[in-house]
């Protein structure tokens, strides 16, 4: 049996938002502020990044006729990170890696946005 290795990589928006939130959590650091809700999203990115190194079909899985077309990705997994943000990741692979590449972080709202659900 062979063991896959597993890279996640943040591209795009997803890569502009985790570097903001980073930069972000620092700053609220050198200002003594252990406690704030960017540092537990931080925090929640960092553990589901860690569990797709784990298991790369953690999240759950998008059914297809439901992938926004212009995401431009064969499959759709999405995992829940604390208060109401969700991250969305493809997986990319051969037999011997696989690439869990996290295209969007994106707050409730723009998901349902982006899938087209509406408030009840």
């Amino acid at each position: 049996m062979t063991h896959r290795s597993v890279q996640v990589i943040l591209k795009g928006q997803a890569k502009l938002e985790f570097e903001g939130l980073e930069r972000i959590v620092g700053e609220q650091w050198a200002r003594g502020i252990l406690n704030s809700p960017e540092q537990q999203l931080l925090k929640s990115i960092k553990q589901a990044r860690d569990m797709l190194k784990l298991n790369p079909n953690y999240g759950d899985s998008v059914p297809k006729e439901q992938i926004p077309i212009h995401m431009d990705v064969s499959n759709l997994f999405v995992v829940d990170l604390n208060r109401d943000w969700r991250m969305l990741y493809t997986l990319v692979g051969d037999q011997v890696e696989v690439l869990a590449f996290v295209l969007n972080i994106v707050d409730h709202p723009t998901y349902d946005k982006m899938f087209g659900y509406r408030k009840k």
